[in-house]
C-alpha cells in the first residue's frame, strides 16, 4: 500500500529516505510520539529483496513496544546454528539468544502497515537531491517534488546514487562481492539456521512463516565470472560442499529466478553525512556469515529515533550534540560487531584455515557461543 497523493502540507519533523526494515522502523517509532513524518521509497510494496531473512531475538521487545510481535504473524523460532567448512565439516550450536525466520516480503509489509496506521505519510518516488541550510533540510525527488523537514534520515540501503552523490569514501572503491537470493520448498528443520561455506563464499538456510526455505549465498565475482550463469555457477562450486548440494538439490523452487544484488560493500560508512542521520544498511554492514544485519537495521532505528526525539523536544539543544552523540552511540553498538564480522568471514574463508578453526570448535564446542556472541547485542532495554 502506497500514498500516491500526500496531504497539501510539504514541512515534516522527519523525512525518511528509503522504506525498508530501517526506514520503517524509525517512522513508526517517531510517529508513535507525534511526531510527522515522510517516508519515501522508490519501490512498490510487498517486495521480496535479497537478504538472510534471519533476526536475531535481541529485537523481540523494542518490536513489541512498537507494536509489532513476529512469533504472533507467522515467524519461524530459531534456536539452533550449523556451520560447515568448505570440505563440509559440520558444526552444530545452540543460538546463545535465538532469533526468528520472516521473509522480507512479509516484514517489509508487516512494518509498512504499521507505520500508515500510525499516520506516517508514504510516498513512491526517487530521492534525486538532499541539502541543508540553516536548520532545514530540503528533498527533492524524480517526479520534481520538494519536502522540508528538521530531520533527514537516510536508509536508503546497501548502495545508492545518493551515495555517489553525497561522494561518500565506500562508494569511490568497487565491491567484489554479489549475493544470490531464492526460496525453495524441502525439508529443512523450522529451529535451525545454517551457514554452509563454499570456494569463494557461503550459504546461508533458513525457514520463514510459510515454511519457505531461504537460500541465500554471498560471494566475490572473481569466482563467479568463470561460470556462464547462476546454475552452472551452483552445480559447479556451491554443490562442492555436500550439504548445500543436498539441498538444493532435494528441494523445490518457489521463484521463477533468482534473484541477485552486486557491489555490496563492507568497508567502513559514516553514520553522518551531510547533516543526514544514516541508518540500517546505509550506515554500515556486518558480513552475511554473522547473520544479523536485520536486526542492526532494527537496533540502529531505535537509537536514532531515541536521539531524534530528544532533539525535536528540546532535550538535546543542538544538532552538533545530536550528531556526535548519535555516532558514539552507533560505534559502541556496532564497531565490535562489524570487526568481528569480518574476523570470522576471512577465517572460514580460508580453506587451511577453516579446516583448522574447525578443528578447534570441535574440541571446545562453548568457542562457538563466544563467536556468535561477540555479533550480537543483548535484548533490547525499553526507557
Amino acid at each position: 500500500m502506497i500514498f500516491k497523493n500526500l496531504t497539501k502540507s510539504k514541512k515534516f519533523d522527519v523525512i525518511i529516505v528509503g522504506g525498508g526494515i530501517a526506514g520503517l522502523t524509525n517512522a513508526i517509532h517517531l510517529s508513535k510520539f507525534n511526531q510527522t513524518v515522510l517516508l519515501i521509497e522508490k519501490n512498490s510494496y510487498p517486495k521480496h529483496k535479497v537478504c538472510g531473512e534471519y533476526v536475531s531475538n535481541e529485537v523481540i521487545p523494542y518490536l513489541n513496544f512498537l507494536g509489532i510481535d513476529p512469533i504472533k504473524e507467522g515467524a519461524k523460532k530459531i534456536s539452533k546454528v550449523e556451520i560447515s567448512t568448505i570440505k563440509g565439516n559440520l558444526i552444530t550450536g545452540e543460538l546463545p539468544m535465538g532469533g526468528f525466520g520472516m521473509s522480507r516480503f512479509f516484514l517489509d509489509n508487516l512494518l509498512l502497515e504499521k507505520a500508515t496506521s500510525n499516520g506516517v505519510k508514504v510516498l513512491k518516488d526517487s530521492v534525486t537531491s538532499i541539502s541543508y541550510k540553516k536548520g532545514i533540510f530540503l528533498v527533492m525527488t524524480k517526479n520534481s517534488r520538494s519536502y522540508e523537514s528538521k530531520i533527514t534520515i537516510g536508509a536508503f540501503g546497501k548502495r545508492s546514487e545518493l551515495d555517489q552523490k553525497m561522494k561518500r569514501n565506500f562508494i569511490q572503491n568497487k565491491s567484489p562481492y554479489l549475493a544470490v537470493k531464492i526460496h525453495v520448498k524441502g525439508d529443512f528443520p523450522d529451529n535451525m539456521i545454517g551457514l554452509h561455506n563454499f570456494k569463494g563464499g557461503y550459504c546461508g538456510v533458513s525457514k520463514v512463516e510459510n515454511n519457505s526455505i531461504n537460500l541465500c549465498y554471498i560471494t566475490n565475482y572473481k569466482s563467479f565470472k568463470k561460470f556462464k550463469n547462476i546454475s552452472n555457477f551452483q552445480k559447479k562450486v556451491v554443490y562442492q560442499n555436500k550439504h548445500l548440494k543436498k539441498i538444493f538439490e532435494e528441494s523445490t523452487p518457489v521463484f521463477e529466478k533468482p534473484l541477485t544484488i552486486s557491489q555490496i560493500s563492507f568497508e567502513t560508512k559514516s553514520p553522518i553525512k551531510n547533516h543526514i542521520i544514516m541508518c540500517g544498511d546505509t550506515a554500515g554492514m556486518i558480513h552475511p556469515l554473522c547473520g544479523n544485519g536485520m536486526g542492526m537495521a532494527i537496533i540502529s532505528a531505535q537509537l536514532a529515533s531515541n536521539l531524534v526525539l530528544q532533539f525535536l523536544n528540546g532535550e538535546i539543544k543542538t544538532r552538533e550534540y545530536l550528531e556526535k552523540k548519535y555516532i558514539k552511540c552507533w560505534n559502541d553498538e556496532f564497531k565490535k560487531r562489524l570487526i568481528t564480522g569480518h574476523f570470522i568471514s576471512r577465517l572460514f574463508r580460508n580453506k587451511t584455515i577453516s579446516q583448522f578453526a574447525y578443528r578447534i570448535l570441535k574440541m571446545i564446542p562453548s568457542l562457538l557461543t563466544v563467536m556468535i556472541k561477540f555479533t550480537h547485542g543483548k535484548k533490547i532495554r525499553i526507557v
